[in-house]
């Protein structure tokens, strides 16, 4: 994440007026007269270019405009000896903005296409509103957007872009696609914008993270004006790259895949990789359980699923990994041990199953229902075809994770510890926790099942394994004696 400064005492808020430029000459002298005299009123305002390596004389232009003394703002003028791109060029203004401790950042455009006549309203909402960030949007007036010189195809293009996104990303903006952003600092501090792309879809990247960081966005309707600026985008190019970042973002909730610039929600109990199963699994799991069973529950597992094992007559307790170091008093009721939590497995599997083997010596009856994720599972075989191996903040390869099982190397595992498999299965995806509608995680869990029921090993996203101890020596040599001291009162 990025720094921001510590808070220091100052009469009004400071805001940076952010320009970016490229090849602007012909366009950056306007730009700086049409920013509104009236915001020194409400603010300390400063105007930050930076010529991101231009061709022409940008940044000779601004500096001579900066020393006119013409401009009622502070002004800063940097050049870029190597071109950084559109979001590499934010990335360093916005650095700038923390560095120097302003609170707000206004981006705008060196080429004119974004008004700055629009900044106080624009600034007084971001200051007043409760908000994180303003976004002047030109589509949320019809179709004015056209009337300002907008292509009919950049205009439906943007259309399109944005319905996709919003269905992503359970978003309701109503343009993913515009340049004209006011950004508070204390949320660009929140957020590791300097992980974000150099390229032009670095706007959509940084919308991703404050929607994952649960920033408040607010929009505004800005006029749209097409003038003679040139447009460096590649159309084609870009609209990959925005459907490619938003669909990447979408599912990293899968955990099947990391990219750390999209870890940034906020953090609660919840979202810790505390070894809590999902819903599904343990609603299998409490099938498998007799009524009026002991059951002792290795991991998290929630009220609801406890609360119905009690109603079913068992006893049940939780404890945590160390438990099995102690083998159980000749007292206790105990006929199942379910591991929901698999960090231990997984990351020491041959001394967990020394202590579970040596836990069992003398319960031949104990079923063991163990929980893992799948490293065969079919999305992850093809990421790994295609080196796309990474982990991720839970799920199947997680941080706490540093050994992985299949189905054959996880009853592999248990059979040389002299453990009997009863039952395997595979769980699918949770994708209600993905999908807010109901009706497509339903269709989506029904159709990753009857793919499970095929084969278990390639499409189960976890696996489910029921286990039975084989009776130890000591058991056999203990059940032997007692046996034979009974028979021997009887000749």
């Amino acid at each position: 994440m990025n720094s921001l400064p510590e808070e220091h005492e100052r009469q009004r808020g400071r805001l940076l007026i952010f320009i970016v430029a490229y090849n602007a000459e012909k366009t950056i002298e306007a730009v700086i007269k049409r920013i509104p005299i009236g915001l020194s009123r409400s603010y300390d305002v400063e105007i930050l270019i930076i010529d991101d390596s231009s061709q022409d004389e940008t940044f000779a232009k601004s500096e001579l405009i900066k020393r006119s003394g013409d401009v009622p703002f502070t002004m800063t003028v940097l050049f870029n000896p190597v071109n950084q791109g559109y979001g590499g060029n934010q990335k360093i203004g916005f650095h700038y903005a923390l560095r120097n401790r302003f609170d707000w950042v206004a981006l705008v455009h060196g080429d004119g296409q974004y008004a700055p006549e629009c900044l106080p309203d624009l600034a007084g909402s971001l200051a007043n509103d409760g908000v994180d960030a303003v976004f002047g949007s030109r589509m949320m007036q019809g179709t004015s957007a056209l009337k300002g010189g907008m292509p009919l195809y950049k205009f439906v293009g943007n259309k399109i872009l944005t319905t996709v996104q919003n269905a992503l990303l359970g978003s309701k903006l109503s343009e993913f696609h515009s340049g004209y952003r006011l950004y508070s600092a204390a949320a660009l501090a929140q957020v590791p914008f300097d992980l974000n792309s150099n390229d032009f879809h670095f706007d959509t990247e940084i919308i991703i993270q404050f929607i994952t960081a649960g920033l408040k966005i607010k929009e505004l309707p800005i006029p749209t004006f097409y003038g003679d600026e040139i447009c460096h985008v590649n159309g084609l190019k870009y609209a990959w790259d925005v459907c490619r970042t938003t669909i990447q973002a979408k599912i990293q909730k899968f955990h099947i895949f990391y990219d750390r610039k999209f870890d940034c929600a906020r953090t609660d109990d919840s979202d810790k990789p505390d070894g809590s199963p999902g819903r599904f699994i343990q609603s299998i799991v409490q099938e498998k359980i007799k009524p009026g069973t002991g059951v002792v529950i290795l991991g998290g597992a929630s009220d609801d699923f406890v609360a119905a094992l009690v109603e079913n007559g068992c006893s049940v307790r939780h404890e945590q990994a160390d438990y099995l170091k102690t083998p159980p008093e000749i007292s206790d009721t105990l006929d199942y041990l379910i591991i929901f939590d698999d960090r231990e497995i997984s990351s020491r599997p041959e001394l967990y199953m020394e202590q579970l083997q040596k836990f069992c010596r003398y319960l031949p009856t104990l079923t063991i229902i163990v929980a893992v994720g799948n490293i065969g599972f079919c999305v992850t075989r093809i990421l790994l075809l295609l080196g796309r191996f990474s982990y991720s903040r839970k799920g199947i390869i997680s941080f706490g994770h540093s050994r992985f099982f299949t189905l054959r190397s996880l009853k592999g595992l248990f059979s040389q510890y002299l453990f009997e498999c009863l039952e395997e299965t595979g769980v699918p995806i949770q994708y209600d926790k993905i999908f807010r509608t109901r009706f497509i995680s339903t269709a989506l869990l029904s159709f990753h099942r009857g793919l499970i029921f095929i084969r278990p090993s390639f499409f189960g996203y976890q696996l489910l394994c029921s286990f039975r101890p084989k009776p130890s020596l000591d058991y056999l040599l203990e059940h032997a004696m007692s046996v034979s001291q009974e028979k021997s009162q009887l000749v």
